[in-house]
């Protein structure tokens, strides 16, 4: 099994951490989406990472990757085993990339005019509701699932991002969280060096 993976992004980043979570023996390529090997273009159409390829089957788009690693590794599982709860986790990982993946990857583009604009929306967004995080261990869970997964690599990038959350007593459940996730050996060993870079002067 091989997953191309960018050291930078945020949707490789999640994949990292799912084979890390299940322990999964994986030969994990970094590659330069700037510069993409004509191997890549020839089995993925839209030449995008990750790229997970497992025998005779390549896998792209990252929610895709997870899900099916889930399913083919199934311990500890990452999912609910109830549909409701299974599919109260798709949502929350939908919103997840629709409210805030958009800004992480608006703010790393630096093509945006206001950009404090949108570093503020991602800290208004997560201020709102860093009370839940006191609520549960993880997020609306009492188990590690794939919506951590999504969630952790954001979270790990905000300082990098130039986006502060304010220290205070609403924030705090938030930052414990954020302990949490960042202390797992899981979430360790999914670290790409420059990943590690990003926090290692914070």
């Amino acid at each position: 099994m091989t997953l191309l993976s960018d050291p930078t992004s945020h949707y490789s980043h999640r994949v990292r951490i799912v084979l890390a979570e299940k322990d999964v023996t994986c030969n994990i390529v970094d590659t330069d989406s700037r510069s993409l090997p004509k191997d890549l273009v020839d089995v993925n159409p839209y030449g995008t990472l990750p790229t997970l390829l497992d025998r005779d089957l390549v896998l792209y788009e990252s929610k895709v990757i997870m899900e099916y690693l889930d399913e083919r590794f199934p311990h500890p599982p990452l999912l609910p085993v109830y549909p409701v709860a299974r599919g109260e986790s798709r949502l929350y990982i939908y919103r997840i990339e629709r409210d805030w993946c958009a800004l992480v990857d608006t703010i790393e583009g630096g093509r945006a005019k206001n950009v404090d604009k949108y570093c503020k929306e991602l800290a208004d967004g997560l201020t709102g509701i860093a009370p839940i995080f006191g609520e549960k261990p993880f997020f609306m869970s009492e188990e590690f699932t794939l919506v951590d997964c999504c969630l952790g690599p954001i979270l790990w990038r905000l300082d990098h991002l130039g986006v502060k959350l304010p220290n205070t007593k609403q924030v705090k459940p938030l930052l414990e969280y954020m302990k949490r996730m960042f202390d797992m050996p899981s979430f360790q060993e999914s670290l790409s060096d420059q990943e590690r870079e990003l926090r290692s002067t914070k």
